[in-house]
């Protein structure tokens, strides 16, 4: 799968209405069939900081989402709320979706 992790600095008052100025990109995103999860975060220590997860199925899925009409619109959406280029890591790792974590499971109470 293609993993990618984008770190979006915003502006601060596009802050508190980030999550609504990407929902429809977001929304059609997760629609795409390539994708494997596409998930947002705001950063703890700094309430201007996103960080999006995303995957795709492969190569040629990313490739599809970055051709599609909605990936256009999403950053031409973004494009007047952010502060700075965003930052971002790309990579191909050899598995689909999330796997459990071998160091932490529940322990019962």
């Amino acid at each position: 799968m293609i993993f990618i992790a984008v770190r979006f600095t915003v502006r601060p008052d596009h802050a508190d209405r980030w999550l609504d100025l990407v929902d429809e990109f977001t929304r059609a995103t997760r629609a795409e069939p390539g994708n494997l999860f596409f998930d947002w975060s705001r950063s703890v220590d700094d309430p201007n900081v996103f960080v999006l997860l995303e995957a795709f199925a492969d190569a040629e899925a990313g490739a599809v989402h970055v051709a599609s009409d909605h990936f256009t619109a999403g950053l031409s959406a973004m494009a007047g709320a952010i502060a700075a280029t965003p930052e971002i890591i790309n990579v191909e790792v050899p598995q689909q979706g999330w796997g459990a974590m071998a160091e932490l499971a529940p322990t019962d109470v």
